[in-house]
């Protein structure tokens, strides 16, 4: 049984939550775990944080805020207009225009004054001089690829690669099916194809579906934090393939429970709908949104135990899976050693949220 879902978005719950806090010795080290870290970060959401439902980029700035307060480097390059589904598309002729955003978002606009790049932010758009209104954007991965093919090096004096590329906070998770459509995994993918080390976040939103509440993203973001932490300390950063970070609803007050190492589902959560308009040639497309009871038949039944769609949903875990950008059925798992690493790192010693 399926249903389709609304496509409007309502007022989102905004809520504050305090710095985040790494000290365990109280040490600089401590407090600092990321400095000295040069990060990218990108999104399919676009870096206009200008809805209500918050669902156009507020989890990018929420990003970049942690990472900052954790000492690293930002810079951010993400598409200009919303981009949501574009998955690994790229723009294959024309010109992009990366474009500084100098007025950020209300209570953001300080959160990287410390940095060497100021936790600087470019829109990207498909265009032949400066972006307007009205500019189509490039795609998650255009972004990821213009900064790495020379974009950092003009914007930013950044001579080599970032040390890692983040992209997220989206608006919404990335499980089961839709990673084949989600431009937040396609971003990640465009960096590991680059062999630049990649994660990519999304958050869920509220029980509505259609409104992403500040207060996901904060607690997304300063867990991302201490997880990328991690994943430093113990020489766990690698380019051989990306990980996918969910994060569940926190806006009702119940915290999220620990990280588990899980595999994209087979079944579908979200699908594409097309309803004919009487006996016309057009189709409307609509979104459609699969039962989370575990209810669901055909493309929306779900056959794995591990499935990212039932640890976050379900049982409200924080998840984590490992994409890769081979297609090729059949290929050995490659780097299993770091994979087997990072699996136990995730459930034996990642920090709770």
């Amino acid at each position: 049984m399926r249903k389709y879902a609304a496509l409007s978005a309502a007022t989102a719950l905004l809520a504050g939550l305090g710095a985040t806090a790494y000290a365990t010795t109280g040490t600089a080290s401590d407090s600092r775990p990321l400095a000295g870290m040069r990060i990218l970060i990108s999104n399919d959401d676009s870096m206009q944080a200008a809805k209500a439902g918050n669902s156009d980029g507020l989890g990018l700035y929420e990003l970049r805020r942690a990472m900052c307060a954790a000492g690293a480097d930002v810079v951010v390059m993400a598409p200009w207009q919303v981009q949501s589904g574009k998955g690994t598309a790229v723009t294959n002729g024309g010109v992009v225009t990366a474009q500084r955003r100098t007025a950020l978002p209300a209570g953001y606009e300080n959160d990287c004054a410390g940095a060497p790049a100021r936790g600087a932010v470019y829109g990207v758009c498909l265009s032949d001089g400066p972006c307007t209104k009205d500019s189509p954007s490039a795609t998650p991965a255009d972004t990821v690829k213009l900064a790495l093919r020379g974009g950092l090096r003009a914007k930013a004096g950044w001579t080599e690669a970032p040390d890692l590329v983040l992209t997220g906070i989206n608006s919404g998770p990335n499980i089961s099916a839709s990673v084949n459509d989600s431009g937040t995994v396609g971003a990640a993918v465009a960096a590991i194809d680059q062999e630049v080390p990649a994660l990519a976040f999304s958050s869920s939103g509220d029980a509505t579906n259609t409104s992403f509440p500040r207060v996901n993203y904060r607690a997304h973001a300063e867990f991302g934090a201490r997880f990328v932490a991690g994943l430093k300390q113990r020489g766990l950063l690698t380019s051989r393939f990306a990980l996918k970070v969910d994060y569940p609803d926190v806006s009702t007050g119940v915290p999220a429970k620990a990280p588990v190492w899980t595999r994209v589902g087979d079944g579908a959560i979200v699908y594409h709908a097309f309803e004919q308009r009487g006996n016309s040639d057009s189709f409307d497309i609509a979104l459609g949104l699969c039962p989370t009871d575990g209810s669901g038949e055909g493309e929306c039944a779900e056959g794995r135990k591990d499935a990212d769609s039932t640890w976050l949903l379900d049982k409200g875990h924080v998840t984590i899976a490992p994409i890769t950008w081979d297609r090729t059925y059949g290929t050995p798992v490659d780097a299993r050693r770091e994979l087997n690493r990072i699996e136990r790192f995730v459930e034996h010693e990642a920090p709770r949220p």
